[in-house]
This record gives C-alpha cells, sequence and structure tokens, in this order.
C-alpha cells in the first residue's frame, strides 16, 4: 500500500508539474482569467527540480511492482509511464509557444515599386534617421516578434493578434543587446523571455513581469498602424516586409484579421461596442490613459477631445482602415475640426484651412503644417481595459 502512495504521489507530481507549467500561460480554458504568472514562473524555473522529485518518490515503487508485481499491475504501470511520456512530449514540444510559432528563416524587404503585396492591408509602420519600414500585421501576427533594424536603430517589432496589439520596442536591457523567444501569454497577452536573465516581459506594456528583471521597462519606439498604401503616400521610398515562403500557410490562416472577419474565439471582433474584443484606440499621456470606441470614430469621421492637457484629434480615411492621432494645437490655435462627407477633407473653424485626414494642411492659411502625432494603438478593449486598469472611456457629448 505504501508503495502505491509513493508510485502516485511521483506520478501526480511529474503529471502535475509538466502540465501546469504551460496551461497557466497558454489559452487553455480558464487559463488567462487569474494571476497566476508566479505559479507558471517557479513552475518553470524549477522543472528539473520537480521532475526528480516526482521521478524520486515513484522509481522504487515502480521498479518493485515490475520485480513482483501482478501482470495487471505491470500493464497498468506501463501504461501510466506511456502516458507520462506522451504527456511530457506534448507539453514540451507541441502546445509550447515558440514551438508553435517561429520566426522568420528568411526576411526579406521590397521598395514600394517591386512591392506585390495587397495595398489595403494593415501594417505597423515606423521611421527613424530618415528609413521607413512597414511590416504587414497578417506577417508579424503569426511571428509574433520580429527582430530589425530601421534607420540604424535595433528593434523588436512586437504583434498580439489575440489582444490586437502592436508595439515596437528598443531591444537594449540596461544598455545590454537582448534577444527574446515567445513563451507564452498573460491574460491573453504574448509574452517574451530573455536570453540573459530567463525574466518574462509582456508585449502590450514591454514590462518585465518575473524573473530577476521583474519591474524593468522595454522603451517603446513610436510606430504607427494604417493601410499600406496610405504609409506608402507619407512614405514613398518605405521598404516593406514580404512574406517569408516557409510559412505561406500560417499567413493564410490569418486572412481576415485586418477587418475583423477571421472565425476564432481568441481573434474575432465584437461588432457592438465596449464588448470584450470591440475595437477601442487607446492613448496614454502623463501616465493616464483613455479610451475611444472606434465605431464611434466610424460614425462620426473624427473625434475631439482634451486630454491631459492635450487638444486631440482622432481621424479617420473614408475607408476607416487608417486612422490617425493629432494635437490639434498649432501655430498658437487651438483648431476645432468639421469633416466633409464629399470628399474625405476637414476644415478648422479658425482658420478656415482644409486638412487631410492625416493631418497636413493642403489648402488655406497653414497650408504646409503638419498637426504633430499622438502615439495611439487600436485593439481589443478587454486589452486596453485590463492593462490600463485606470483608463477613462471617452463618450460623445
Amino acid at each position: 500500500m505504501k508503495k502505491s502512495i509513493f508510485l502516485i504521489a511521483g506520478l501526480f507530481i511529474l503529471l502535475g508539474a509538466e502540465i501546469l507549467k504551460v496551461y497557466f500561460i497558454m489559452p487553455f480554458p480558464g487559463s488567462q482569467q487569474s494571476d497566476t504568472i508566479g505559479i507558471a514562473y517557479f513552475l518553470h524555473r524549477n522543472i528539473w527540480w520537480i521532475r526528480i522529485a516526482g521521478i524520486a518518490l515513484a522509481l522504487q515503487s515502480a521498479i518493485h511492482f515490475f520485480r513482483v508485481g501482478k501482470l495487471w499491475q505491470k500493464i497498468l504501470l506501463a501504461a501510466l509511464l506511456i502516458f507520462y511520456g506522451a504527456v511530457y512530449f506534448a507539453f514540451n514540444f507541441k502546445f509550447m509557444a515558440d514551438t508553435m510559432f517561429y520566426q522568420p528563416k528568411e526576411k526579406l524587404f521590397k521598395a514600394a515599386g517591386a512591392d506585390t503585396t495587397d495595398k489595403e492591408k494593415l501594417i505597423i509602420g515606423v521611421a527613424i534617421n530618415g528609413q521607413a519600414k512597414a511590416y504587414p500585421i497578417e506577417i508579424i501576427g503569426y511571428h509574433h516578434q520580429i527582430k530589425d533594424t530601421v534607420g540604424q536603430q535595433p528593434l523588436m517589432v512586437t504583434y498580439c493578434t489575440v489582444c490586437r496589439t502592436g508595439r515596437i520596442y528598443s531591444p537594449f536591457v540596461k544598455g545590454k543587446y537582448e534577444t527574446f523567444r515567445l513563451v507564452g501569454m498573460d491574460h491573453f497577452n504574448a509574452m517574451f523571455e530573455d536570453a540573459t536573465t530567463k525574466s518574462w516581459w509582456q508585449q502590450a506594456t514591454g514590462a518585465a513581469i518575473a524573473g530577476t528583471l521583474k519591474g524593468e521597462q522595454l522603451a517603446e519606439i513610436p510606430s504607427i498602424q494604417m493601410k499600406l498604401n496610405d504609409w506608402i503616400s507619407l512614405y514613398p521610398n518605405t521598404l516593406i516586409l514580404q512574406q517569408d515562403r516557409n510559412f505561406k500557410a500560417e499567413y493564410d490562416s490569418l486572412k481576415g484579421y485586418d477587418e475583423g472577419t477571421l472565425k476564432s474565439s481568441l481573434e474575432a471582433r465584437d461588432s457592438s461596442s465596449w464588448q470584450k474584443k470591440s475595437w477601442v484606440i487607446g492613448i496614454k499621456i502623463n501616465e493616464k490613459s483613455k479610451a475611444y470606441d472606434w465605431n464611434n470614430l466610424v460614425q462620426q469621421k473624427i473625434i475631439q477631445d482634451s486630454f491631459e492637457g492635450t487638444s486631440l484629434l482622432i481621424s479617420t480615411e473614408p475607408d476607416h482602415k487608417s486612422f490617425f492621432t493629432l494635437n490639434r494645437y498649432i501655430e498658437n490655435l487651438t483648431l476645432n475640426f468639421t469633416y466633409n462627407a464629399a470628399t474625405g477633407l476637414l476644415k478648422d473653424a479658425e482658420t478656415f484651412s482644409t486638412w487631410k485626414p492625416d493631418g497636413t494642411c493642403i489648402e488655406g492659411l497653414l497650408a504646409g503644417k503638419h498637426l504633430a502625432a499622438i502615439q495611439s494603438y487600436q485593439e481589443f478593449w478587454h486589452s486596453w481595459q485590463y492593462f490600463h486598469p485606470d483608463t477613462q472611456k471617452f463618450t460623445q457629448k
């Protein structure tokens, strides 16, 4: 009886550790609702000690049953060991994030003139030191992160399709260039592990949430999400990331993601406002955050607001694919805009100048001027709300 208890306890420890260390950081039913990162990190960092403890408990009993046990006991024990082997394989080589999502094998860019990417596709764009690059969401959405250099500055381009969060970070930690791997997710947000300290970092915030670097923060690089064709209009000399032919099927699985029509319980869009997977535009100023309903923007075409001392204009192109968050204070004037549905252009009430939705004045007293861009994001409401728990919600007056 005593040997049976030791055997069962050892197998219970082995099976529980293998399953839970992955369950807590992957989107299994019920796994992403609780604050279990501390437990998951402990299991990952101590998994070999836990395995040794489990084997030590079970080994002597297992040998005993194989030597003197009855036939049915030997068969049952063999079945249990095979089952553990299957669980070990599945939870270490099949269900782990970095065995499901790989880095590009071929990273190729093309100039706009040679690019054949559908120009209606959404991209995350970045411009640094005179160089611009565009990263189609359907590419980085599969890979989750791509290491690159723009304007001689190393970058970590990231995207989480379950949160609809695109972020670009500097991969330097305390002055040292760091490499990261996708390790899982926390509250449905992609999570990376650095190679040096094995700390875990949130994709949506760039913050280390477990490990020796807990509390450290990656520096974010300004970026913008928009339609590729609109990006090319702003940056004609841009380079555009191409599909890696080794992952065509994986990219195809994300077709429809841009529009929110993907049939996936994790990535599908809620069409109504302020639901978990409704789209919002989020901004953060002076450590304060605010969310704006995407449906409201589509209906109104422009949103004007004041937040943390900043006069905001949020606008969208007529096809509602590209959006812009701008500072409407310029030349000592706070401009108030109206939208012309016939032309898709804006006019300010102070100088009667005409503006494009991207904040470029094309006619009038302020012709040639540009409204300053403010970093903003389009993402799922559940993500913005969780990672910005004190966020305000904009309501149209």
